[in-house]
């Protein structure tokens, strides 16, 4: 898609609705601050509160949510009804009590105080800790309303959706503006959430379709451009648990299948002006040069771009399908034939904002329509991507920032920005690899290394002076992006389980590392800005300049492992001239990790029912056990909502180095295809080597060479020379409902 042509379509779409420019208000437009409370009175779990002509609402949907309604002229409106906050079930237990100076409405949880003179609000925890309070009562103009909260001295910020270019550090002291500005590039805010949390323990949900601004100066100050205010707080005691109400609140994160996880391509292959003429069948051609490169690829998109379309559908589909790849479309045209086309096979859905018309509730419409539109017309999960969401979009699609040029600087941007929306419950952000535009064979790899680290990528082609498949610069080019490509399908139990974890609790997989280490200073600051986490366990640092040196690496606190080297760090610290060569990724592994892996696969579909799992183990030393879940379900369909799913944990004790216990337990659930036996293979980083391994109580054969442990069905030998050392296991085909041991012995 052309920024150039969007541009053009979007510039008809008019109203607040459409999130168009922040207007601000007329010079001399008078404010009002709401003045004293007149009148109390209640319904269960909902309050009524009047100040003069103004009427205010207090309404808990949970023991620590609840939303506030101020109407200035005492009509109540809801402008997003129930596209965005779902049914919450049976409200909570409530009370509340007269004071002299205000009343208290009180869940067991939390406390709201409503202060008479003049109304105020303030929230407090069950024993009296304050999250918030208003410096000054809701305010109003003719088209806006402002909410004033005091800031307390060690508070940060984090939200807004998606903020390219910041997002993964605190907002604090920053003005955070939340709407549609079509800006794709650095200072842009495309997939904008009016949604933030502090780090007080609250979280803000503006219940919105008018675009926000959020000024985190002392005071705060946060308006929506609408002459109503209307917002849900969420309390909790960690930024997860925040992120995880809010996500109650507004939807889940759905689960991708397996296929969105792997990389895209993303090309107009019908009369393509910029490649020649071509026909749709042509992108089999392309697909084939995935596999004779041996690069894993995902899913095609075979129309994309403005006025392209398609032909032979089902030939197309099932040219891919026979390459173990599925098919997308593009809805330049709207959802009108989805229906036929997910018949035909197409099983990815990329929306942009041109056709779904004017505002934030179509585009969501349109993302929600999209995902029904395979659910109700295949077996298979709903996957769309779109750009310019808002809340509510997590729960059917991929958040992609649009079209970029392909530089060292978009490299840059882009790295606080997917870990940075994780904050508002996007788990599934990402740009395509080097942009559409512009690029150059060093920032495509540079680019590539680190978005192999995120859920969802693409690459697309069309625009660029040339194709941007990732074998087309030649060598070394195609190998390096090869090796983290094929590295990403091996993660790909890794990156799955987190993706369900999203679903369970709202929390992404990729992480700015406030989100993990919410005590450290650091974690919030310009330190860690231009690196996140991938799960719990993978830091990476990406390299966003022409060099091969990276400097300014944080790692909180721990015990880090280089994941290419096996050099270890003690964290909190900070590495300066990281040796980074341009095939080299800086990324750190945390002590504790016990990382699922499929090994040697280029799709997922290359999984056989005796194919080995591999865990690659990093163990803690003396401290307590550190254990990780494996999550396993069929991956495509919808089965899993009902149950059919499975999940296995490993738990790893370290008595010293190379006195290791790996007690891997009995795989928990059912799904069709599940594995009902499987070979294990195990790499635990010692460091030294043990003088024996078992199997359940039995010696394992120690094997002397690499060669001879390749060959064999089962055994370990130590390997010196492979990250510091490690120790190599496999073993025989076991049953999945049973658990095992493996042990090493100094």
């Amino acid at each position: 898609m052309a920024a150039t042509a969007l541009l053009g379509l979007l510039a008809a779409m008019a109203g607040p609705a459409a999130g168009g420019a922040h207007a601000e208000p007329a010079a001399g437009a008078a404010e009002q601050t709401v003045g004293d409370v007149t009148g109390f009175s209640t319904a269960g779990p909902v309050f009524h509160l009047q100040a003069g002509p103004a009427r205010a609402r207090v309404s808990f949907v949970s023991a620590d949510a609840f939303r506030i309604e101020l109407a200035p002229d005492g009509t109540f409106t809801d402008p997003t009804g129930k596209d965005i906050v779902l049914p919450q079930g049976p409200p909570p237990a409530t009370r509340w009590r007269e004071r002299p100076d205000r009343y208290e409405m009180s869940t067991p949880a939390v406390t709201l105080r409503a202060y008479k003179h003049p109304l105020r609000f303030a929230l407090h925890r069950a024993d009296g800790t304050r999250l918030w309070a208003e410096t000054k009562g809701l305010t109003w103009t003719a088209d806006r309303t402002t909410q004033t909260l005091g800031r307390d001295a060690a508070e940060q910020f984090y939200g807004a959706g998606m903020q390219n270019g910041r997002g993964n550090t605190s907002h604090r002291g920053r003005t955070v503006e939340v709407g549609v500005d079509y800006n794709w590039n650095d200072g842009g805010h495309p997939n904008s959430v009016p949604f933030y949390l502090s780090s007080a323990g609250y979280g803000v949900y503006r219940n919105t379709y008018a675009p926000n601004t959020y000024a985190f100066g002392d005071p705060v100050t946060t308006s929506a451009r609408e002459r109503r205010f209307d917002a849900y707080y969420v309390a909790g005691t960690t930024p997860k648990e925040v992120i995880g109400r809010y996500t109650k609140l507004t939807g889940r994160p759905f689960l991708p299948p397996l296929y969105g996880l792997e990389i895209g391509d993303s090309d107009c292959y019908l009369h393509n002006k910029n490649r020649g003429e071509r026909r749709t069948l042509d992108a089999l051609k392309v697909a084939d040069g995935y596999i004779a490169n041996d690069l894993p690829l995902g899913w095609m998109l075979v129309n994309d771009g403005y006025g392209c379309g398609y032909e032979n559908l089902a030939e197309v589909n099932k040219g891919l399908a026979g390459r173990k790849m599925k098919t997308g479309l593009w809805t330049e045209d709207g959802l009108a034939k989805l229906a036929d086309q997910v018949k035909a096979g197409q099983r990815v859905a990329k929306l942009d904002v041109a056709w779904v018309g004017d505002g934030y509730k179509f585009a969501l419409d349109g993302c929600k329509d999209a995902y029904k539109g395979i659910e109700d017309n295949s077996d298979a999960r709903g996957f769309t991507w779109a750009p310019e969401s808002w809340s509510g979009a997590q729960r059917c699609g991929v958040q992609w920032s649009g079209d970029q040029k392909g530089s060292w600087g978009y490299i840059r941007w882009q790295i606080p920005t997917y870990a940075g929306a994780t904050m508002s419950g996007l788990a599934y952000t990402t740009g395509d690899v080097d942009g559409i535009f512009g690029g150059s064979p060093k920032t495509y790899v540079r680019d590539l290394q680190w978005k192999a680290f995120l859920p969802a990528v693409m690459t697309m082609d069309g625009w660029a002076p040339s194709d941007k498949q990732p074998w087309r610069y030649g060598e070394p080019y195609t190998s390096i992006n090869r090796t983290y490509l094929k590295l990403k399908e091996s993660l790909l139990p890794y990156m799955y389980s987190y993706a369900a974890e999203a679903t369970r609790t709202g929390v992404g997989p990729v992480r700015p590392l406030a989100l993990e280490y919410p005590d450290d200073p650091r974690a919030s600051s310009e330190a860690a800005k231009y690196e996140f986490l991938t799960g719990e366990y993978f830091l990476v640092a990406p390299v966003f300049e022409d060099k091969e040196v990276r400097d300014g690496i944080y790692l909180p606190r721990g015990k880090w492992t280089d994941y290419w080297t096996g050099r270890t760090y003690e964290g909190p610290t900070t590495v300066n001239g990281y040796r980074a060569p341009l095939d080299t990724l800086p990324l750190f592994v945390k002590a504790g990790a016990n990382i699922p892996m499929w090994p040697g696969i280029r799709s997922h579909e290359d999984r056989t029912p005796d194919s080995p799992l591999a865990w690659d183990v990093y163990p803690e030393g003396t401290a307590a056990p550190s254990t990780f879940t494996l999550y396993e379900d069929d991956g495509v369909t919808r089965a899993h909502r009902s149950g059919a799913y499975a999940e296995q944990k490993l738990t790893v004790r370290a008595r010293s180095a190379a006195d290791v216990t790996l007690e891997l337990g009995a795989s928990r659930g059912d799904f069709r295809g599940k594995q009902t036996a499987r070979p294990y293979r195990f790499t635990v980083h010692t460091g030294q080597a043990p003088r024996h391994a078992t199997l359940n109580g039995r010696d394992l054969p120690r094997l002397d060479s690499k060669g001879a442990f390749e060959k064999a069905d089962h055994g370990w030998w130590y390997d010196a020379g492979d990250r510091g050392g490690v120790v190599q296991m496999k073993t025989p085909p076991q049953p999945t409902d049973r658990a095992l041991t493996v042990a090493l012995a100094s």
